[in-house]
């Protein structure tokens, strides 16, 4: 069961937090280019993808709770152990920029862009914004290979 809930766990990594990384660190292009449609496309696909992470954490919590293969007598990890709980509480910070600031950008952009042409004063924003999300996954990589404090 460990090495199945493993395998979803990173499936689910790939193919939800990949997404989302990527609409988020490249949506200030659909900005800089007045485009509107892939603003809208961009907001739609962060904020898809950050619900779709949750299955990430649902896996990696059920993947937390197996028994070690390399010690059938301890889980794999424990709530308290820092790597978890700074993971999650980052993950939480990932959550709250993608759907708290950077999904709203983006669909206040998009109907700069069908007004004015124009979302020039939230280039910065998105550009910061998804550019922290990229920065906190990365962060939350580093601790799920190197599990400090675990």
């Amino acid at each position: 069961m460990f090495k199945l809930l493993l395998f979803l766990h990173l499936l689910a990594a790939i193919f939800a937090v990949g997404p989302l990384v990527g609409a988020a660190t490249t949506s200030a292009r659909a900005l800089r280019h007045s485009d509107a449609a892939a603003a809208s496309s961009a907001a739609r696909m962060v904020r898809l993808y950050s619900y779709v992470s949750v299955v990430v954490v649902v896996l990696g919590m059920g993947l937390m709770s197996q028994k070690a293969p390399w010690d059938k007598t301890h889980e794999v990890a424990d709530i308290g152990d820092t790597w978890i709980w700074l993971s999650l509480l980052l993950w939480v910070c990932a959550m709250a920029l993608s759907l708290g600031v950077l999904a709203p950008s983006l669909t206040k952009a998009t109907a700069e862009i069908g007004g004015t042409g124009s979302a020039r004063s939230l280039v910065g924003r998105v550009a910061a914004t998804g550019g922290a999300i990229g920065l906190v996954y990365a962060v939350i990589v580093v601790l799920m290979v190197y599990q400090p404090g675990g």
